[in-house]
């Protein structure tokens, strides 16, 4: 799994956007769904979104709920994450992970990890 945040990288001002992209090599969107945590320092893994193609099935979290959505491009195996109204507490490392079908959205369901992208948020 490759992540990137973008032509800018993942610097960007409070209200403004961002979209992550994880490209996936090696198996399947319809073995595996794909899913964005997020690490902030002092602070737990959290999941973010997640998205499970061959059903078209989307989660979440609440604090994200109206400001990110999550899409999937199956024919270039890519899931994006497009960031809107950004707060400075969305500042983290971001991460996709695939897990498979029927595994929980949780750190310990993913079977594969992106090496994360820093996106940092500033007032």
């Amino acid at each position: 799994l490759r992540s990137a945040a973008g032509v800018w990288g993942g610097l960007v001002q409070a209200g403004g956007s961002l979209r992550l992209s994880c490209a996936a090599s090696g198996f399947s969107f319809d073995d595996y769904f794909i899913g964005w945590f997020r690490q902030a320092p002092g602070k737990e893994r959290e999941g973010v979104s997640c998205i499970e193609s061959r059903h078209g099935t989307i989660y979440y979290v609440d604090s994200v709920k109206g400001r990110f959505t999550i899409s999937s491009d199956n024919a270039k195996n890519t899931v994006y994450l497009q960031m809107n109204s950004l707060k400075l507490e969305d500042a983290a490392v971001y991460y996709c992970a695939a897990g498979p079908l029927g595994s929980y959205f949780s750190v310990e369901g993913m079977h594969y990890w992106g090496k994360g992208t820093l996106v940092t948020v500033s007032s």
